[in-house]
């Protein structure tokens, strides 16, 4: 997963934010959202670790094929973290990932790429919006939980190298961008519709979200968090040499 394109300097830390898991899991309620995140991540880093490793069988040289399994390598060991907390906050992996895994297995089978290329640009642009939507929900998370989202999310290097690649394949055909551009909004347009429905089939999830637990998000807020995950996605795209 990605680095955010649209980080800023963050506030100081209030209410739920500024907590510790021992504190803010007295909560029922919270600590129900939390489980549904954790459970939620866990999942996504699976898949992402089996789609990486599936298309490695797409790359073109060797060296590009250990570069995916090198990435799929990481997103196992973020998937390994996530169960290990699951676990250690009394809670089963298992239980807490399967809500979430025909949700992601749709999106998964829904946006198979069709070549290398597209499995490069998935990697870049459908995980770096799930990031962006994970990091805007770490913010209302305690200290505890936000570390640990924070870290799961850091950049496994599909960034440069997506970049590097496709800029490299436009440049020597034109005509590749346009069908890459294509298939970036299908993704962009698939991810966010997958995020919305993960939240609106989850109580405790959505609840955070709009404010009933954490502070600081409501309804109005959430729109503006999608627009900042559309904003970011719009400035991936020209890094790749892509209209979005």
């Amino acid at each position: 997963m990605e680095t955010p394109d649209n980080a800023t300097e963050a506030p100081a830390p209030t209410g739920i934010a500024a907590q510790d898991w021992a504190t803010a899991s007295a909560e029922p309620q919270y600590r129900a959202a939390v489980v549904d995140l954790l459970g939620a991540l866990a999942y996504g880093e699976l898949a992402a670790f089996e789609r990486l490793a599936e298309d490695a069988k797409l790359a073109p040289t060797l060296a590009d094929k250990a570069e995916l399994a090198k990435m799929a390598s990481a997103e196992f060991h973020h998937f390994e973290r996530l169960t290990d907390r699951l676990s250690a906050i009394d809670t089963e992996p298992t239980g807490a990932m399967e809500p979430f895994a025909k949700a992601l297995d749709d999106f998964h089978r829904q946006t198979a790429p069709s070549d290398w290329l597209e499995g490069l640009v998935k990697a870049y642009v459908g995980d770096s919006i799930a990031s962006d939507f994970y990091r805007e929900v770490a913010a209302r998370l305690d200290s505890d939980t936000r570390s640990l989202v924070l870290a799961v999310l850091d950049d496994t290097g599909h960034g440069n190298f997506a970049v590097e690649k496709v800029r490299a394949a436009i440049e020597a055909d034109p005509r590749v961008g346009g069908r890459l551009a294509l298939w970036a909004r299908r993704l962009m347009g698939e991810a966010l519709s997958q995020a919305q429905r993960v939240v609106a089939d989850r109580d405790a999830l959505s609840t955070m979200l709009v404010g009933g637990v954490a502070d600081g998000f409501d309804l109005a807020e959430v729109g503006r968090m999608f627009s900042r995950i559309t904003e970011a996605h719009t400035k991936r795209m020209a890094a790749l040499g892509l209209a979005a």
